[in-house]
């Protein structure tokens, strides 16, 4: 159950409307009850996913690791299946969660998210050389901090709401 105020989309005026009436999932129903927040946290995601140096798929392989480090059940759930449109399959979103990948390229990847979010940013040269090593440039490392800084807000947001999940469970990781 919700603890905080919902809107429905029947309800939403202005932009918070036009955003529920083509995504009306649970979690956007509690962000628009800030309508400000909301179209910024909506600007904010469309950047992320727009950016350039990322493929979709490296994106949401950062987004399901950093929902997984953060125990954020709504955000697996959600971005699983936006990881499989992504070209992402089940097993490889379940073991990026999990921070493992077959690809070097990927691991190193998932390990430059994992030191992010467990070292809240503190990563070591070491550790953000072997992200460079492995094909990775500065407006990567951005990217995925960005991408972090989405899964971190909606994880808290999600925690404190006690959004009710929408999309189907996934696995244990």
């Amino acid at each position: 159950m919700p603890r905080l105020a919902i809107v429905e989309p029947k309800d939403a005026t202005g932009e918070a409307a036009r955003i529920l009436a083509s995504a009306p999932i649970n979690i956007f129903k509690g962000l628009a009850a800030h309508p400000e927040i909301f179209t910024a946290f909506v600007s904010f995601m469309r950047a992320v996913e727009h950016a350039p140096v990322l493929t979709r798929a490296e994106k949401e392989l950062v987004m399901l690791r950093a929902a997984e480090l953060r125990g954020c059940g709504y955000c697996t759930a959600a971005h699983t299946p936006i990881a499989s449109g992504a070209g992402v399959d089940a097993t490889t979103a379940l073991e990026a969660r999990r921070g493992r990948s077959g690809d070097p390229k990927r691991q190193a990847l998932l390990a430059f998210t994992s030191a992010v979010v467990e070292k809240e940013g503190f990563v070591s040269d070491a550790q953000l050389a072997e992200f460079r090593a492995a094909g990775y440039d500065d407006k990567a490392a951005i990217e995925a901090i960005a991408a972090i800084t989405l899964m971190t807000f909606t994880t808290l947001f999600n925690h404190v709401h006690d959004t009710a999940l929408d999309f189907p469970p996934v696995p244990a990781a």
